[in-house]
């Protein structure tokens, strides 16, 4: 009966899992997915550059109206062109140097027929627009405008669209490859409300009982970072100096009642800028300023206008971080996105892990930089316990999958960077590789490639069979291990199971006072540790995400 469990157990324990492609490959996706995932002809003949966002909210019919003048550069010669636009909301007219242009629209696809571009012409079309978008269920994670009030009885508006689309609310070139090098946003509201959006506020302007504030954002963004918040708020203001001595602004739109907690909340702000100035370079939109504007929503990483709304509690609404650690989880994980997400970004929503991964595990910085080490392995093994290894952290491209149903982006993906930086056992390749790719790639769209290829260049080893396993297979390696008492020590034999074959990567083992590492292979090694007792011998599993299985 023993041998049995243990035969049923190893069987288990060593299974081997479906790559990506064979994964999702009995998924269902619709036309009305492709169509928004894909990168077609209609789209790539054309690079987006500026976005000029006009729009008036009725909060009472829960109503908007306006246009986007959408200025682009052609890429190629095209006489028809793709955007997006939910089909809930109405097209009055397209116009192209004042005439109107046709269009059809399939599900939330419109293509818009033009008079001949040709290659490199630069022009601009205005898309005349209006009607209720979505109200999100969930919000953020389910996406679309939130209409509630405030304490004070005051309308208290905003909007969430990552995953599902910014075109829920506005016409635009929805996919993520393509970003407008910059963009003004003018959204009208009730007179006695302010709306607060990315960027720097230009001006305001009286409209017929409604005041129209025009704000302006000098960097790239993605459209789903495009934001409006409205209601009656507070606002107070501080400065964060860098390393070179330069001054950032920093600006908080608060409801009123919260005004003097979250002077105090908020301080945590300039040491968290501090941290990830250290590991990985200044704010990146600091002509813009940074801003966190509370939300009816737990938050998002709306650019340079962060969405927060954690009710000013540590950790995650109170949780998610371990006793002793005591930060707000939303402040840190979505300014972690104005680098990780909103500067480097991906181009599909399949490789979302450059995002979540990055941002995540600058979580686990912020602890070392704020208490040590130690407690950063406290809070990573925190998270460790909510790892699912349910499906491949890369989705299906082109089809704008979010269908991960866990958080495996998250907290798998940190664990794999914290499973990198101890196989390099090297602090200061790891934290050069990490910083210098980041400068490297800062407000620009990357691909999972593209940091594999970087860090394997960087440190002079190929790490594509690393991130094969890691991404495109659901399970994790398993590390399966003998001892053996010998004269003056013990012999450790030692074997990775893995999907990908001839999977190798340096482990640390030994005594955990003084690991060694090594070089473990889906080929069997033996290695000699002198005077070490059985008793003193440990695989460092808290550095590293495998699983371990001791045979005797």
């Amino acid at each position: 009966m023993k041998r049995t469990l243990i035969f049923f157990l190893l069987f288990t324990f060593l299974q081997p899992s479906f790559s990506q492609k064979k994964f999702f490959k009995n998924y269902k996706f619709t036309e009305a997915d492709t169509l928004r995932g894909m990168l077609r002809p209609e789209r790539t003949c054309y690079d987006v550059t500026f976005y000029n966002l006009q729009i008036k909210v009725d909060i009472e019919k829960k109503y908007i109206s306006g246009y986007n003048e959408i200025y682009y550069r052609a890429v190629d010669d095209f006489t028809k062109i793709q955007i997006d636009l939910f089909d809930n909301l109405k097209i009055n007219k397209i116009l192209f140097k004042g005439k109107k242009l046709s269009f059809t629209r399939k599900f939330n696809a419109v293509f818009i027929d033009f008079p001949k571009q040709k290659k490199g012409t630069k022009n601009s079309f205005i898309v005349h627009y209006e009607g209720a978008p979505i109200s999100a269920k969930n919000p953020p994670w389910d996406g679309g405008f939130v209409w509630r009030k405030n304490s004070n009885g005051d309308p208290w508006v905003a909007v969430s669209c990552e995953g599902i689309g910014a075109s829920l609310w506005f016409p635009n070139k929805d996919h993520l490859y393509d970003e407008p090098d910059s963009i003004r946003i003018g959204v009208a509201v009730p007179n006695g409300l302010t709306c607060i959006s990315n960027g720097n506020l230009e001006n305001t302007q009286k409209e017929n009982g409604f005041t129209r504030f025009n704000w302006f954002v000098s960097y790239p963004i993605n459209n789903y970072n495009i934001t409006l918040n409205i209601t009656n708020y507070a606002h107070f203001s501080d400065t964060y100096k860098s390393n070179d001595g330069e001054d950032l602004e920093l600006d908080y739109y608060v409801l009123p009642e919260n005004l003097k907690k979250a002077k105090k909340h908020f301080q945590q702000v300039k040491p968290m800028l501090a941290c990830y100035e250290k590991f990985f370079g200044k704010y990146p939109f600091w002509n813009d300023g940074y801003a966190l504007v509370e939300t009816p929503y737990l938050g998002m990483e709306h650019q340079s206008a962060i969405a927060y709304g954690n009710q000013y509690m540590r950790g995650y609404l109170g949780g998610l971080i371990p006793d002793g650690i005591d930060f707000d989880y939303i402040i840190i994980h979505e300014t972690g996105h104005e680098y990780w997400g909103n500067s480097v970004s991906c181009a599909d929503h399949a490789e979302m892990w450059i995002h979540e991964s990055f941002c995540t595990y600058s979580e686990a910085l912020y602890v070392e930089y704020m208490y040590n080490f130690d407690e950063a392995l406290r809070y990573l093994d925190m998270q460790k316990m909510l790892i699912k290894n349910k499906k491949p952290i890369l989705g299906p491209m082109n089809v704008n999958f979010n269908g991960w149903g866990h958080s495996d982006h998250y907290y798998k993906g940190a664990w794999i960077l914290h499973t990198l930086r101890n196989s390099i056992n090297d602090d200061k390749k790891w934290f050069g590789l990490i910083k210098s790719f980041y400068q490297k790639n800062k407000i620009s769209i990357i691909s999972t490639e593209d940091f594999v290829t970087y860090a394997s260049d960087y440190l002079k080893r190929d790490l594509s069979k690393f991130f094969n396993q890691y991404l495109k297979y659901p399970t994790i390696p398993a590390l399966l291990y003998k001892i053996k008492e010998i004269k003056n020590g013990i012999e450790v034999s030692v074997v990775l199971k893995s999907d990908v074959k001839k999977f190798n990567m340096p482990i640390l083992m030994g005594n955990p006072n003084n690991y060694r590492s090594v070089n473990v292979s889906t080929s069997k090694s033996k290695h000699y540790f002198p005077d070490m007792e059985v008793k003193d011998f440990k695989i460092a599993n808290e550095l590293f995400l495998i699983n371990v299985k001791r045979l005797d």
